[in-house]
């Protein structure tokens, strides 16, 4: 029996201190849990200077299903898209290296894949719960939320959440249209998604917010506005001609 093929990429950088207990227990959790799929870990090192690619190697070396490849050029969603733009998985995955979301949403996930083309965890859902997150974050993250769907009427609440599967149509269609290379890539794929008639599937997750967080607020809401900006008037309306084209050519 052959089973779907699953990639679960972890995007990482200077994360020697929580990488290889990450790993450990996401091996752990797809060999108990994820018995219907033919998975692999996939480490994306962005431009780490400390001993991550090292440790990344000796994982890789360790269990037969992680991977890892190095990037010089930083960026969570350029080492995103070239995970995902070269996997041959039927579903793609990703999650922040600190396990933020509770494993248990990602069975959820994939079984929710089966009738959408992404699905996205949400910490603003009605039914998730989210845990030592500071009231700062929490109002960002809310006013954010409301920002993108007053520009763009989306039904997504959070954009920004480290959980997502994708299919593999939906990653050759909509990655060459996804600009960014770091924290917007996420916004920018969703929106891309929704507006272009792809389902996006928004599930309740359990997040516990990372202490260590790298995260710097205004510096990303910054680049969030301008990428929200540079979407609305622009690209997402060239993204619906690449999109109308390429289903012509297709059919």
């Amino acid at each position: 029996m052959q089973f779907p093929t699953l990639d679960i990429v972890i995007p990482v950088l200077n994360e020697e201190k929580a990488l290889p207990r990450s790993v450990k227990y996401l091996h752990s959790f797809c060999q108990e849990r994820l018995w219907g799929f033919t998975w692999n870990i996939v480490i994306a090192d962005n431009g780490s200077t400390d001993r991550t690619v090292e440790l990344a190697k000796e994982l890789q070396d360790k269990f037969t299903r992680v991977q890892y490849f190095s990037l010089d050029q930083r960026g969570r969603g350029r080492a995103l898209k070239k995970a995902w733009t070269e996997s041959s998985a039927d579903l793609r995955a990703y999650m922040d290296v600190d396990l933020s979301t509770d494993l248990i949403a990602l069975p959820a996930a994939l079984r929710h894949s089966a009738c959408a083309e992404i699905v996205t965890g949400s910490r603003l859902l009605k039914n998730s719960i989210v845990e030592l997150r500071t009231l700062k974050r929490e109002i960002t993250s809310r006013g954010y939320s409301f920002l993108f769907r007053a520009m763009f009427g989306v039904s997504f609440k959070d954009a920004q959440c480290g959980f997502k599967v994708i299919s593999r149509q939906a990653a050759e269609d909509l990655l060459p249209l996804v600009k960014d290379n770091g924290w917007f890539f996420d916004t920018e794929l969703l929106i891309l998604a929704e507006k272009n008639n792809y389902k996006v599937c928004e599930i309740p997750v359990r997040w516990t917010d990372d202490p260590d967080t790298r995260v710097k607020i205004l510096k990303t809401a910054w680049e969030d506005i301008r990428g929200l900006c540079r979407l609305r008037f622009r690209d997402l309306a060239r993204s619906k001609q690449i999109l109308k084209g390429s289903r012509v050519i297709r059919i």
